[in-house]
């Protein structure tokens, strides 16, 4: 579909569309604020959105109703190809039970443990966060498979537990 077509688009037809995403009538809000804005600041273009530097683009895309830092990253790393490293809820429960705390809990003291410690690379940031999803989703669940677990060495969430 085209940001045009998603416009025009009546939002509760594209709410429909949506369901099985959940959270489908907030998220066609979002869209919608997305595709406006595509529209009248870039004409439409992707390719002119994303050709900004990526500050420039974090920004923007912050400023829009319903993008927060997760999927601005997630934007910029995986549609725009720039090197960020994406904060999810399967890093921040990973890094906790390794015992790897940043000073203050939030969005920008975890993104800065992976950008101040690895070479700024989009492909390495995309398969690094891709392995710590894969790796929260089947083995560092909410209740963990700690024998299962190839950082249980260094980890000190079983520990914690007994």
């Amino acid at each position: 579909m085209s940001p045009a077509s998603l416009r025009r688009l009546p939002l509760s037809k594209l709410a429909k569309l949506i369901y099985p995403s959940g959270y489908y009538n907030a998220k066609a809000l979002k869209l919608k604020s997305f595709v406006k804005h595509l529209e009248e600041d870039h004409e439409d273009s992707l390719e002119r959105l994303f050709s900004l530097d990526m500050q420039l683009l974090r920004s923007e895309l912050l400023n829009i109703h319903g993008i927060g830092p997760e999927t601005a990253d997630s934007i910029i790393l995986y549609a725009a190809h720039k090197p960020i490293f994406i904060i999810d809820a399967y890093t921040r429960r990973i890094l906790s039970r390794l015992g790897i705390n940043p000073s203050r809990d939030n969005y920008s003291t975890f993104q800065e443990i992976f950008m101040g410690n690895l070479p700024v690379d989009e492909k390495l940031f995309n398969e690094y966060h891709a392995l710590l999803v894969r790796h929260g989703k089947e083995v560092c669940k909410k209740v963990p498979l700690c024998d299962n677990c190839c950082l249980k060495g260094s980890c000190i969430y079983p520990i914690k537990r007994q």
